[in-house]
């Protein structure tokens, strides 16, 4: 049996070493946030049920989101080993040009409703990191205030279109003319998805004071505080709307677009094109013969229609179908910089991440959206030098096993 003692002053001091006291609530906060997953409990606590519930949701029983990220729980890497890793690049030539790393900001709408910096902070964002930044249609920053704010980000714009044409056409103009070298067309949304947890929230745009809002809000005073005396929100394609989200969609998209729409709008972009909410090898071939430079395998991150066929395990067939005559992005599901490794390895030329760098932003406004490319940024290194590649054209399916 050993002996007991009392240890020593020598022997205890190297060992108390107190962490400094933090005054910055909000980054001490981030600081605790190591995942994503953890800023999605961040995000949650500070920001009322609705407008979190839309960033987290999806349609129906949520199977489609659940889905995707499942797939990519269950890759299955292989390392290389002896490798000299010391050293790696991850960043991706995208579209024409050089990211710092090989994904965007996807476009998302009513950003500032989930925290009021907004698009604005997630462009400066993209600017310092060197990623492209999407605005969204249904973004809640015009057009031309992102660009004054991020003035050399790469901006990437995305379309939907609706019935009435000269307004699309006034939406690439007003985009072309503020510097943004891509058009993202989204051609999944003929009509709205069935978004049981915004309708069960009664989530309307702009937010309308109930008694549970107003009780929700009372129990988030900073997200409110912070609504209520900014400016109030505004759209990047419509003045105005007091509505559900899905009313707005019902109202203001297009369910009659086609292909001969496709071939108009590649007539009007002169720079690169993109189709976003490809979910088949043969509408992948078909964009591709239409005029796009790229596509997006995407099933609207769930939240369009449930049980939607999983990018991660479509990706190899679009991949192999289109042989190299436009890039192809993925999104849906993407919670870690191991699942842009994935899918990257497996042919995609970069991903969309949405949801994560929104719950950044909830947690922690700009600050927050920093952690959440700090967290991406510093998975993808890490992965690269586990499997013991350098460079990401180094990734090669040889890498990666993806779910059947």
């Amino acid at each position: 049996m050993s002996e007991r003692r009392i240890p020593r002053w020598s022997e205890l001091k190297p060992l108390l070493r107190p962490r400094p006291i933090e005054l910055d609530g909000t980054r001490r906060r981030l600081s605790r946030a190591h995942t994503i997953a953890d800023l999605r409990q961040l995000a949650r606590r500070r920001t009322p049920k609705a407008p979190f519930d839309y960033t987290d949701g999806a349609a129906e029983e949520e199977i489609s989101l659940r889905r995707a990220r499942q797939a990519f729980r269950q890759v299955e890497f292989h390392p290389a080993v002896l490798r000299d890793v010391s050293a790696v690049d991850p960043s991706a030539e995208i579209l024409g040009a050089r990211s710092a790393l090989p994904f965007a900001f996807a476009p998302t709408g009513f950003t500032r409703m989930m925290q009021h910096e907004g698009e604005r902070a997630v462009a400066r964002v993209a600017e310092r990191v060197g990623i492209p930044f999407s605005l969204s249609t249904m973004g809640t920053t015009s057009i031309e205030a992102v660009a004054r704010s991020a003035p050399n980000a790469r901006k990437w714009f995305q379309l939907y279109l609706w019935k009435d044409r000269e307004a699309s056409k006034d939406l690439v103009r007003r985009a072309l003319e503020s510097g943004y070298d891509t058009l993202i067309l989204t051609v999944d949304t003929p009509v709205a998805g069935a978004r049981h947890r915004d309708a069960r929230n009664g989530l309307t745009i702009p937010p309308a004071l109930s008694a549970r809002t107003f009780v929700d809000g009372a129990l988030h005073p900073a997200w409110s505080f912070n609504l209520l005396t900014t400016e109030p929100l505004s759209f990047a394609s419509l003045s105005s709307w007091d509505g559900t989200v899905a009313e707005l969609i019902n109202t203001m998209f297009d369910p009659t677009v086609t292909f001969a729409d496709l071939e108009w709008l590649r007539d009007l972009w002169p720079h690169e094109l993109v189709v976003k909410g490809v979910q088949s090898t043969t509408d992948a071939r078909d964009v591709v013969a239409a005029g796009a430079d790229a596509v997006v395998l995407s099933n609207h991150g769930g939240r369009q229609l449930d049980r939607a066929p999983t990018p991660l395990k479509l990706l190899p067939r679009v991949v192999d179908e289109l042989q190299g005559r436009a890039e192809v992005l993925l999104d849906t599901g993407i919670l870690s910089g191991a699942d842009i490794i994935a899918a990257v390895a497996n042919g995609a030329n970069g991903c969309l991440v949405g949801r994560a760098f929104l719950y950044g932003l909830m947690a922690g406004g700009e600050r927050g959206v920093d952690r959440a490319v700090e967290i991406l940024s510093s998975e993808i290194t890490r992965t690269m030098q586990l499997l013991g590649v350098r460079r990401l054209t180094d990734l090669t399916p040889g890498h990666v096993t993806l779910p059947g």
